[in-house]
């Protein structure tokens, strides 16, 4: 599998490209064909700085901006840990994963953190040229409609075809 985080027990895989590539409408493809193949999927995405999941005026949201530093939000159907971080840094995907209960997990997912080492699959569309292949050693592979892409020495999948790209993660995976 090549790379591998330190706290990752799990195959860990992102998909990263610019923004309006696709990443979230291929990763959704995915997710649902290993589910039907019986995996138990985790996803992780970069956000950006501004997102919020709470709301102003739930209770939940005023007691965040009371100063608690997390907070569990919970219901009979899901719940959210919503940590606060100050400082400002970017997290690092290696401390993310201990948030994860990957005994419950096959593989985890991840859109974004393109700047971290973890391999990593770079979609590329319309023509364009890979941002981060061949310069990042852990693009694994190009999903693309890419016509440049005969030379390249990582596999080139279709980026039109989520069940060929789910049999690269399978395979890739040991499955």
């Amino acid at each position: 599998m090549g790379v591998r985080l330190s706290n990752a027990r799990v195959p860990v895989l992102g998909f990263v490209a610019p923004s309006g590539a696709g990443k979230t409408t291929l990763l959704r493809a995915i997710i649902g064909l290993l589910k039907a193949r019986g995996l138990r999927v985790g996803a992780a995405k970069q956000a950006r700085n501004d997102f919020d999941i709470d709301r102003p005026g739930k209770d939940s949201y005023r007691l965040r901006k009371a100063g608690v530093e997390r907070l569990l939000l919970a219901s009979s159907k899901k719940w959210a840990l919503i940590l606060e971080h100050p400082d400002g840094n970017d997290p690092e995907l290696n401390e993310l994963l201990l948030l994860f209960d990957q005994d419950e997990l096959d593989i985890i997912l991840v859109e974004g953190f393109s700047d971290q080492a973890f391999p990593k699959i770079e979609l590329v569309r319309g023509g364009r040229e890979p941002v981060r292949y061949p310069h990042d050693p852990c693009v694994i592979a190009l999903a693309t409609d890419w016509t440049g892409a005969g030379q390249v020495t990582v596999p080139v999948l279709d980026i039109n075809d989520p069940a060929a790209v789910t049999e690269f993660v399978l395979a890739w995976m040991g499955r």
